[in-house]
């Protein structure tokens, strides 16, 4: 690898990205593609609010470099919703409070529409279990929970709290 510009295709939109090799991916979508959903918060893969979609799978935007994502099909939460029609987990995310300073949501918006894109057949329980990687200092996870049972599982959604 070396420091040339390269592209990187995001939300299906190719980018000019002229970085160092030592840039992560959340900082290059943030700095170089003027994507400022993705948000970095640890900077040590802990928290996944810079968790975006890489081949279709969740990644860390803070723990992989922008260059190592080049050639592949990047999603970030400015990519789920079409045509100025949020995605259902977003409009979930609404409907039942799932946010308060909003800080987290990206990473889990990101994170539930990866893993239940990988494993459509994904229980409540393992979907419980994914969610649990990401932090959430506010709100805590039940109504996260319960977005996403909404949209993937409404028959497996539990009472409200």
């Amino acid at each position: 690898m070396s420091d040339k510009p390269f592209q990187l295709n995001v939300n299906g939109m190719l980018h000019d990205v002229d970085a160092p090799d030592r840039k992560t991916l959340g900082e290059a979508l943030r700095e170089d593609c003027g994507l400022t959903g993705t948000h970095l918060g640890c900077e040590h893969g802990v928290c996944g609010t810079c968790t975006v979609l890489v081949d279709g799978k969740p990644v860390r935007g803070c723990l992989m470099f922008a260059r190592q994502a080049e050639g592949a099909e990047i999603l970030t939460v400015e990519g789920l919703a079409k045509d100025g029609v949020l995605h259902p987990l977003q409009q979930a995310f609404i409907d039942n409070h799932a946010l308060q300073c909003g800080f987290c949501t990206p990473g889990f918006l990101m994170l539930i529409v990866g893993a239940l894109r990988q494993d459509p057949d994904m229980s409540a329980e393992e979907l419980e279990e994914v969610i649990s990687s990401n932090l959430c200092r506010c709100t805590g996870y039940a109504a996260i929970v319960r977005s996403a049972l909404d949209v993937f599982r409404p028959s497996e959604r539990p009472a409200s709290d």
